[in-house]
């Protein structure tokens, strides 16, 4: 964890995608929630914007640059920002940014940050051009 994201969030990359709230489902015996349910989050969240720009169907392929700053707790309120930032032939780079809204103070924390990479898929699961914009 970084103590440096404590600081007030200054700028927020990206649109927002989605906004939920963890529960205790979602968390171990010390109430801090799983990473596996942010990154499955994040992944659907940078999901939408790829699908937007591939006009169809795409494969998570990889996750770059992943950084856990800071806990999420049952409660906060996690919402999901997306930017695409690189298209390739048939790769979509997306930036995330995930922010948790504290439910008791209502302060926010940028508590993750990653790039996903998605390929655009044919109906047989194949990879696909990206369409031009």
């Amino acid at each position: 964890m970084n103590d440096s994201t404590d600081a007030p969030i200054q700028t927020i990359t990206g649109e927002p995608v989605i906004r939920t709230v963890p529960r205790l489902a979602d968390a171990n015996s010390s109430g801090d929630i799983f990473g596996g349910w942010v990154l499955s989050q994040m992944d659907i969240a940078g999901a939408i914007p790829a699908i937007s720009r591939a006009h169809g169907r795409v494969a998570t392929v990889a996750i770059d640059a992943m950084t856990f700053h800071a806990p999420i707790f049952v409660g906060d309120h996690v919402s999901l920002y997306a930017t695409v930032t690189k298209v390739g032939n048939t790769s979509i780079s997306v930036r995330m940014e995930t922010i948790a809204r504290r439910a008791r103070t209502g302060e926010q924390v940028r508590v993750t940050e990653g790039t996903f990479v998605y390929v655009a898929v044919d109906d047989n699961g194949k990879p696909r051009q990206v369409p031009p914009e």
